[in-house]
């Protein structure tokens, strides 16, 4: 993979300089995964940083036998990033949703680098920075009624891992149940509200191709008080 290729892939790495991504890329591992298979386990946390080349991938706590989505990644966003710098044990796991290639990167030459590159540093302060809104945005809905909490956790995974399509925004066709656990509403709520989006003409789901199209974006902001 080419550094450019690499910068523009990775929102994360859109600052940092030419050095820090041929360094990155001459440490990184590939791996390739099937769909359902464990790409992280709860134990593996702290080892190193991930990013996602392409697929989708669930990160799900543990809580013995019981799990329960946290959040949905896909094409061009990381993880693994809190564990290695605060060393913390994790009760979380990450699932692969469909086949998924990701890259690694070890803690010991992640931690290097930012500490190399300043700019590096300072961009993936603020990435987690939009990952605590996003979090603080969840809280405040809590109280908001499904439909509207449904459509925003719909257009969230669209804006940041969406792809375009003659149909509108595509994203992948996330089980219920993730959609659910992620949104903090009920699996039988959860598919009502997909069903009554589809009849609405809102979405479009091919079971074929396992995508969902987000056919009517303004409708969907509007519900969730995006516009």
């Amino acid at each position: 993979m080419l550094t450019e290729i690499f910068s523009e892939l990775f929102p994360l790495l859109s600052t940092a300089s030419p050095q820090s991504l041929e360094w990155m890329l001459n440490v990184a591992t590939e791996h390739e995964y099937p769909a359902g298979r464990a790409v992280l386990m709860e134990d593996s946390w702290g080892n190193a940083v991930y990013f996602v080349v392409s697929g989708w991938v669930k990160v799900r706590r543990t809580a013995g036998e019981h799990y329960r989505a946290l959040a949905i990644l896909g094409r061009g966003d990381f993880f693994g990033e809190m564990a290695i710098l605060d060393e913390s044990p994790r009760s979380t796991d990450v699932i692969a949703l469909s086949p998924v290639k990701l890259l690694s990167i070890s803690r010991n030459c992640f931690i290097q680098i930012l500490f190399k590159d300043p700019q590096l540093h300072h961009r993936m302060l603020q990435m987690m920075v939009r990952r605590l809104r996003h979090v603080n945005m969840r809280l405040q809905m809590r109280s908001s009624p499904p439909a509207v909490k449904l459509a925003y956790t719909l257009i969230t995974i669209a804006d940041t891992y969406g792809q375009e399509s003659n149909k509108g925004k595509e994203i992948f066709n996330v089980a219920y149940q993730d959609l659910a656990d992620v949104t903090e509403i009920g699996v039988d709520e959860t598919g009502k509200i997909m069903e009554k989006l589809y009849e609405k003409g809102w979405i479009e789901i091919d079971t074929n191709k396992q995508v969902v199209h987000l056919v009517n974006m303004k409708q969907l902001m509007s519900l969730a008080g995006r516009l």
